[in-house]
């Protein structure tokens, strides 16, 4: 019998009409936790991403050297992969205040001689510490690069409130959130209402720091936010009566296919700074999913028991 292969699935990210992988590579880890001179490193786990069919790449300003090795390891597979980025902070070079048009102006400019490309897909507004109602000026500055041929479009990343803010404004292309089995809220009203106006959807923290199912972990693994030690939390409530039917195992897979059994979820970005990791994930969502429908029905069923009035963590 001939092998059987089994491809990415693809979809069309909202009214942007680029086409991406439903699974994509968060820049965050390579960018802080590898250094300037692991671009081997980062290049092995950068290929095997476009190579097992992931084509959606997402960085920021402010996550370390992520941009740099970007342009260092893949650059010339420029054709291949939808980049976005995201803008806001004072990173680098730049000196002035964050959350400013000149912050989003220099930070454009360098992102695109880090990555060494002359256009970014995506440019997102990088709200993740910042809480209301982004400023008129760096909206501004966004779009202006859109006009000059710089960014093909404009996104937004945040949570709750702002997050459905940017939604509704009508300013923006896309969204990016978080969303996970222990992370729901965006389910309720961002969601619907993202979809009605076609925005694509770019979801964050799908495996919700590996938090799922797992009774404990070491005092080093939390980073010292709390974000892993509410995941953890939230989880043991979601599981206190029973396991859930029909989930694998492997609790990665079960986030993962989770999170990918929405189609309002265009892609979901998972980070690693291991190449074997990544082949991993792109094997369990290439050849182990979709979960069953009464699987994600049920996961639904126990967050909305005990988590509806949680707030996604920011």
């Amino acid at each position: 019998m001939p092998e059987v292969v089994c491809e990415m699935e693809m979809t069309t990210l909202g009214k942007t009409g680029l086409k991406v992988s439903r699974l994509g590579v968060g820049l965050v880890e390579i960018g802080f936790q590898l250094t300037g001179d692991k671009v081997q490193q980062a290049g092995h786990i950068l290929n095997a991403a476009l190579d097992g069919g992931i084509n959606f790449l997402d960085t920021a300003e402010c996550y370390g050297v992520s941009e740099e090795l970007i342009g260092q390891t893949v650059a010339h597979r420029r054709h291949e992969f939808v980049l976005a980025t995201k803008t806001g902070h004072a990173a680098g070079d730049y000196t002035g205040k964050p959350w400013t048009a000149d912050a989003v102006r220099h930070s454009i400019e360098r992102s695109l001689r880090r990555m060494k490309t002359d256009y970014l897909d995506i440019v997102q507004l990088h709200a993740y510490d910042v809480f209301g109602l982004a400023p008129g000026d760096v909206i501004q500055a966004a779009l202006e690069a859109k006009r000059a041929g710089k960014v093909r479009f404009v996104g937004y990343s945040q949570e709750n409130a702002e997050a459905l803010w940017a939604v509704e404004s009508g300013l923006f292309d896309t969204l990016q959130t978080a969303f996970s089995i222990v992370d729901q809220k965006a389910r309720y009203e961002i969601f619907p209402k993202a979809m009605a106006r076609g925005m694509g959807i770019i979801g964050k923290r799908p495996i919700a720091n590996a938090m799922w199912g797992r009774p404990m972990a070491p005092k080093d693994y939390y980073g010292g936010d709390g974000v892993a030690e509410q995941y953890a939390a939230r989880s043991a409530l979601m599981l206190a009566d029973s396991p859930i039917p029909g989930a694998p195992p492997n609790n990665v897979l079960t986030s993962l296919g989770f999170v990918l059994g929405h189609p309002e979820v265009h892609t979901s970005i998972v980070g690693t700074r291991n190449a074997e990791h990544m082949k991993s994930n792109v094997e369990m969502v290439n050849t182990q999913l979709p979960l069953p429908k009464e699987t994600i029905e049920e996961l639904h069923r126990r967050y909305d028991n005990v988590g509806r009035h949680w707030r996604s963590i920011d």
